[in-house]
């Protein structure tokens, strides 16, 4: 099997060592925009470059793994189903949500398989709450919590194009918060708030959030969201139902301490970032793409799932300026 990958930024980089280390992937292409940057990579890893994009796609590919920038996805990704070859895209389809539709339009009713990067799909302990959901072991639900706080900011360049904490951030919790229960969210009410750096102000944004989430059963999820959490990387899911609980990212290097004396401390050391949090789930939702270029079949993450949840990501905006809930179908049109 032969891969191309184009964008070898940061995660870009590290998705190319791990495809190079499956035994199905026969040989690794990489490319990027930055053509010093891609033979910089190329030279690390060991494995082929391509002068430019479309060098990249006569190459002989079995799929593309998208890591680009976000302007470059709409195009890649129809690029690839356009020339028959299967695509993995790192979140999201597009920038915003017209983009989003305008590939939806082209790729729908195309049997080239499309596949999405939301790896939280693929965790282990997102995985565990899913399966406790679908067996009944919890009851019915009638609360998620969820929260993703980073240790500390990124740079202000990157805020200013970023979409904003909700498209950034939160759209993980929205999707997972869609995955885990089995459910869509049908209103939302979002507050925001900056006590942090001025360039979230200068670039509309907030760098806290809070969100409430109504889905369509009446279960109610809270999403808890900051770029300011220096205890260390802090993503946890709680499911909780009328028979039991079950809470995904309490494991040992979650950055928590108790108040209540004698409770000794997690051991640590916290994660330091999504990179080392998510490690093993992004290597199996690789191996899961690597599959479904060997085998064919449905996707387990596709456009239409990063489409609902930037659908939740844009009402919880509108609802954080207007100061009001937002009902998702006013987003959808």
């Amino acid at each position: 099997m032969r891969l191309g990958l184009a964008g070898t930024g940061r995660i870009g980089t590290s998705h190319a060592e791990t495809l190079k280390s499956f035994d199905e992937v026969d040989s690794v292409i990489v490319a990027d925009v930055d053509t010093a940057r891609a033979r910089a990579t190329g030279a690390k890893l060991g494995v082929e470059v391509a002068e430019d994009i479309d060098a990249l796609f006569k190459s002989g590919l079995d799929g593309l793994v998208v890591t680009a920038a976000t302007d470059a996805h709409p195009k890649l990704i129809i690029a690839a189903v356009d020339a028959g070859i299967p695509v993995f895209c790192e979140k999201p389809v597009a920038a915003d949500i017209p983009g989003t539709l305008a590939v939806l339009d082209r790729i729908t009713g195309s049997a080239v398989p499309v596949q999405i990067g939301f790896q939280r799909r693929f965790d282990a302990g997102y995985a565990a709450a899913r399966a406790a959901v679908v067996s009944g072991e919890l009851g019915w639900l009638h609360t998620l919590r969820a929260t993703t706080l980073d240790p500390a900011p990124p740079p202000a360049e990157y805020v200013a194009h970023s979409g904003g904490l909700f498209r950034d951030c939160g759209v993980h919790d929205f999707d997972v918060v869609r995955f885990v229960s089995g459910r869509e969210v049908v209103e939302v009410y979002a507050v925001g708030g900056n006590r942090g750096e001025r360039f979230f102000v200068d670039a509309g944004d907030v760098d806290t959030a809070a969100v409430t989430l109504t889905l369509d059963d009446g279960t109610l999820a809270a999403v808890s969201l900051t770029r300011y959490n220096g205890a260390g990387y802090d993503v946890r899911l709680e499911v909780l139902g009328s028979a039991a609980n079950i809470v995904v990212g309490l494991d040992d290097r979650a950055p928590l301490r108790s108040a209540e004396p004698g409770v000794p401390p997690l051991p640590g050391p916290a994660y330091p970032g999504f990179m080392e949090r998510f490690r093993p789930a992004y290597l199996s939702e690789l191996r899961a793409f690597v599959s479904l270029v060997a085998n064919g079949g449905a996707s387990p993450c596709g456009a239409t799932d990063a489409l609902e949840a930037f659908y939740i990501a844009e009402a919880c905006e509108i609802s954080r300026r207007g100061r009001r809930p937002v009902r998702v179908d006013e987003v959808r049109g």
